[in-house]
This record gives C-alpha cells, structure tokens and sequence, in this order.
C-alpha cells in the first residue's frame, strides 16, 4: 500500500455520516423553540403593531398569528420545517460523502490496475 493510498484510506475513515434522522430532531426542535420564542417574546413586548413582519408567516403557515396560541402552532411548524430540512441536509450530506467514497475507491482500484500492468 502506497503512502497515497493509505491517505485515502484514513479521509475515507475520518469522514463520517451523518444521522440524518437525529439531525431532524435537532433542527426541528430549534426551528419550533426559535419561531416559539420569537413569537412570544413579541407578544410580552407589546406594542401599537405587534409583530407585523413575523405575522406575515400566516401566510405560508395557516393558523399561524403573533398571539399565545399562534406560538404554539408556529412551535408545530418550525418543527415540521426544520425537521424536513435538517433530514435534507443529512441526506444530501451522506450522498455526498457515498459518491466521494466510491470514487476515492475506484480511483485506487484503477491505480493499482495500473501499476500491475
């Protein structure tokens, strides 16, 4: 085994995959306790015209309003969104790192077909 060789090898090793189903729960728990928290903290603050730029998620998420009970359904969807996201993003990722394995391992394969010849 090559000095390149055993490289590849160790990069292969040290890139590791990612669990795409945890990272859902992840980033759907900080999608909804984000838009919760956002939600709330502009309710407590008050005001003439309370949230009006984060209001306009009503739009896209139907029940979804700047008052107690629009945090809670803002919590179910951050969670749903986020949680779809963060499995794309681990899906992909490990896609990636798949098709970069398999080319680092047929690029040895044709290295040492190479040197036999």
């Amino acid at each position: 085994m090559t000095r390149r060789d055993s490289q590849a090898e160790e990069v292969s090793r040290a890139i590791a995959r990612i669990q795409a189903g945890v990272l859902a729960v992840v980033c759907g728990l900080l999608g909804g306790a984000g838009l919760f928290l956002m939600t709330v903290w502009l309710v407590i603050k008050g005001g003439p015209n309370v949230g009006a730029h984060l209001g306009l998620l009503g739009h896209y998420f139907i029940g979804y309003s700047v008052t107690w009970t629009g945090s809670v359904v803002g919590f179910f969807y951050g969670l749903v969104v986020g949680g779809l996201i963060g499995w794309s993003v681990g899906k992909i990722y490990n896609g990636v790192v798949a098709f970069r394995h398999g080319h680092a391992q047929r690029q040895t394969a044709v290295g040492e077909s190479q040197k036999a010849r």
